[in-house]
């Protein structure tokens, strides 16, 4: 997703605007976030020669922005490519629709997202957790980062689209991967002139014609096939209603979105997940704890991982102090009053889950890591948006928490995880979302409940505060 900008007409005299570079915001988007939200508070603007990126931060402005989805519409992608070509078709999923299109696109997707649903891919889930853990093996040193990449990358594939060839599927998940970070790339030099954003363009466009091609065929294999298989795709074709079913073109670029909005966000998440407890050995004791007598050993059901509660609090603090998807944008369709604002339609307006998770008025103690807070607080929708908020919130949410319970659950169960001391843990924001920059060094061990953190290099100390501090809770008992 890539920011959109407009020139703008209203006297800078008295508003919350700091003058800068507008590729400041790519190049380093939580510290130019940071930056504007330490100077102004909880609405700012980027202006560069007359034209402004517009942020919003905390709760009332997240609600006013992601509530009305008739001002503020949702646009993914800035490349959206000639009209009538694949990148055009690609580009056309839930992500990029609004109105009308949006609603009736959204009910025919919802049943791939249901609670049904997800129980019937959790076979899929421990069979892959059970295959990346069989090459495990205690005393090696492993990048966790691409562990969790490679596992999501499968897992994603064969759950989108099915088992019946899981390495095309993959072929097929590793193309929409390579296409969504070259859109992300590029996107700024739709409104920046910069010759380095679009000298790629080309590339973008071939690589779109050979994606579509290859979900094409997926899609025709699937509706040539006897029966319904249990996977997204299927549903989607299955799924109808008064308006009718989605086309071809349709199902290609749902597919497309679905995925780039699946992947690596989880996959992230679950490695930002992992490394807070490898440097929190006192939640990482508590949590061993309640694994041993909650769980049996193997890859817990949906029923087994509620005795872990500690399991679902770690998993909300993870995704409030490192959210992995940190920031997104809408576009004004028509002219309206955001606080101090007149803006214009067309104008673009960032709101960030990153900032917002770090107001210390919403959340004591913002920057620690501190699972037991939830305990006592229940943030509204608009505080704590891990999946976003409103009409448009994520529908892959409730999949992506059971994955995120189950996975962690299964492998801390089997194996111990310690960073190899002086690895360099370093996030950037890369398309919207907080990544791993460098490989994360874990040492594997058979699991005996000792913990101890190690010394860490790389800016994550300005992301996280990694010293264990006990919460209020813990030092009253």
């Amino acid at each position: 997703m890539t920011v959109v900008t407009l020139p703008c007409r209203e006297m800078t005299a008295d508003l919350p605007v700091t003058p800068g570079n507008l590729l400041d915001f790519p190049d380093d988007p939580i510290a130019c976030m940071r930056r504007l939200q330490r100077q102004h508070g909880l609405i700012a603007a980027l202006e560069q020669d007359s034209t402004r990126i517009h942020f919003v931060f905390g709760p009332d402005y997240n609600r006013q922005v992601l509530s009305d989805a008739q001002t503020f519409h949702s646009r993914f992608f800035a490349v959206r490519g000639p009209r009538q070509s694949p990148q055009r078709r690609l580009t056309s999923g839930l992500l990029s629709m609004n109105g009308e299109q949006h609603k009736q696109h959204r009910r025919l997707v919802m049943d791939a997202f249901l609670k049904k649903a997800i129980q019937g891919y959790l076979p899929t889930v421990r069979s892959l957790c059970d295959e990346m853990l069989a090459d495990w093996r205690p005393g090696q040193e492993r990048d966790l980062s691409r562990d969790m990449t490679e596992f999501l990358l499968r897992l994603t594939s064969v759950i989108l689209f099915g088992t019946a060839d899981a390495e095309l599927a993959c072929r097929i998940g590793r193309m929409i991967d390579q296409w969504v970070h070259l859109n992300h790339e590029l996107g700024m030099g739709a409104f920046i002139a910069d010759e380095q954003f679009t000298l790629k363009y080309d590339h973008l466009l071939e690589l779109a014609g050979e994606l579509e091609q290859q979900i094409a065929g997926l899609i025709q294999q699937r509706r040539q096939a006897h029966g319904h298989g249990c996977d997204a795709l299927s549903m989607m074709l299955a799924a109808h209603d008064d308006q009718g079913r989605m086309s071809d073109e349709e199902l290609i670029g749902q597919t497309a979105l679905i995925f780039a909005a699946a992947h690596l966000t989880t996959a992230h998440s679950l490695t930002w997940t992992l490394f807070l407890l490898a440097q929190h050995p006192g939640v990482m004791s508590r949590l061993h704890a309640q694994l041993q007598s909650g769980l049996d050993g193997g890859f817990p059901t949906l029923e087994q991982v509620e005795r872990v509660p500690l399991m679902e609090r770690v998993v909300k603090e993870s995704m409030r102090v490192l959210p992995a998807s940190s920031y997104s944008q809408r576009i004004v369709t028509q002219p309206t009053r955001l606080g101090p604002f007149d803006l214009p339609a067309g104008a673009g307006v960032v709101f960030s889950q990153f900032i917002t998770h770090h107001l210390p008025e919403l959340f004591p103690e913002p920057d620690v890591f501190l699972p037991d807070r939830w305990e006592t607080i229940s943030p509204s929708p608009y505080a704590y948006l891990p999946y976003g908020a409103g009409p448009r919130m994520c529908l892959g949410g409730p999949l992506a928490m059971v994955i995120l319970k189950t996975v962690p659950a299964a492998i801390l169960q089997r194996f111990k995880l310690t960073v190899v001391p002086g690895t360099e843990i370093t996030g950037k924001v890369i398309s919207t979302m907080l990544s791993p920059t460098q490989p994360v060094w874990m040492r594997i061990d058979q699991q005996d409940g000792r913990f101890e953190s190690q010394p860490v290099t790389g800016n994550i100390g300005t992301l996280v505060d990694l010293r264990e501090i006990a919460s209020p809770l813990r030092r009253a008992a």
